[in-house]
């Protein structure tokens, strides 16, 4: 990758290293920095000259990372972020000149059908995760994993949102496997693809996400459309990829689903549960990465909690980074206004300090871990 002084990034990054208080230290506005960190955002252009709002989020809010997408939904076209290799190489380089702090450039390549980088744009070939769990065979993995890989690292994009952790339970389910997304009903299956996978997205210099905590398998409904219950369905068999993972020293980042699960809480679904998120991921089965948000705009989000809501119980439950994809609606000022809120709670000691400076440092210490200082 081409190599970029990011001098503003060193210093926040040694806060975090040498176990300093990472606040007060960085100008312009340090809680901005911090706040702007927590924030992943998607936009509309193809080129930062079309896209003038994704860039005052960059240089104005400092926005930790975007996410692109190939089809935009609102709109129901394809104008979007992707066109071709050149293009989004372009786009990605021109995205990180203009932040201060290099920025997380996330994408959705699973492989299969949750495939934002088509052959028929120029890009190579994917499979599926369930016909690499049907194969289970190391080097089918690692061959699929590692032209992934390599297809990220020549686009400048270091974050995939991939692998999926979920078991399939249900074969059935409109979002997991009818997909085929899940590598299999068998938990030491889908625990030595998603390790191998993970190795070598480390390997490559992209972060890998595991998703979708604690488990999207066994639902019968979509969080894309509406409310998701799996109390019923889900099976503490779901926990066992993450227990495996973590036990052997996984600290990158762990997507949450917007599942409703009562055995877990009563309340809230998994991305607003402290229960869940602290008790469950941080707590019991000891996690040390980021937390990232699926995209808080899905209706099982949006639909039943208003947008101070749910930022407030996301940040309270221990997420880290909350994703505003703007594909199920399109909202180009969703990020400032994702920013006044959590100003507003902190200024109303909702939430404090000391929770931001958390997420913060988190976020800081991967992108040192993965060299994003000097891409």
């Amino acid at each position: 990758m081409k190599k970029q002084s990011f001098l503003s990034a060193a210093l926040l990054l040694l806060l975090c290293l040498f176990a300093m208080p990472c606040y007060g230290l960085v100008q312009p506005d340090s809680l901005t920095i911090k706040i702007g960190q927590m924030l992943m955002i998607g936009f509309r252009g193809f080129t930062v000259e079309e896209s003038p709002e994704i860039v005052a989020d960059i240089k104005e809010r400092h926005i930790g990372g975007v996410v692109l997408f190939e089809y935009d939904l609102p709109s129901r076209t394809y104008n979007r972020n992707i066109s071709s290799p050149d293009q989004v190489a372009r786009l990605t380089q021109d995205l990180q000149k203009q932040s201060r702090v290099p920025l997380f450039i996330a994408i959705d390549q699973e492989g299969g059908k949750v495939n934002r980088l088509k052959p028929s744009r120029g890009f190579p070939a994917s499979v599926s995760a369930q016909y690499l769990g049907q194969l289970n065979h190391p080097d089918s993995t690692a061959a699929a994993a590692l032209r992934i890989a390599q297809t990220l690292n020549e686009l400048h994009i270091c974050m995939n949102l991939a692998p999926v952790a979920d078991l399939n339970r249900n074969p059935q389910n409109p979002v997991i496997g009818r997909l085929e997304r899940s590598f299999s009903s068998d938990p030491a299956v889908v625990t030595s693809n998603i390790r191998l996978i993970s190795g070598i997205y480390r390997d490559a210099g992209i972060i890998p996400t595991l998703k979708h905590f604690p488990g999207h398998g066994s639902s019968t409904t979509d969080t894309h459309l509406d409310f998701t219950d799996v109390t019923t369905t889900w099976s503490e068999k779901e926990l066992e990829p993450y227990r495996a993972l973590i036990a052997s020293g996984y600290r990158d980042v762990i997507m949450t689903a917007h599942v409703f699960n009562a055995t877990l809480d009563p309340l809230y679904p998994a991305t607003l549960s402290q229960s869940t998120l602290q008790g469950l991921l941080r707590g019991k089965l000891g996690f040390q990465g980021v937390i990232i948000s699926d995209d808080m705009q899905m209706k099982a989000i949006a639909a039943h909690y208003g947008v101070e809501t749910a930022i407030q119980k996301a940040i309270e439950a221990g997420v880290d980074i909350l994703v505003f994809g703007n594909n199920a609606a399109y909202d180009p000022a969703i990020a400032l206004k994702a920013s006044e809120i959590i100003k507003s709670l902190l200024a109303r000691k909702v939430i404090t300090p000391e929770r931001i400076e958390q997420s913060y440092c988190r976020i800081m210490k991967i992108k040192q871990r993965y060299h994003l200082e000097s891409l």
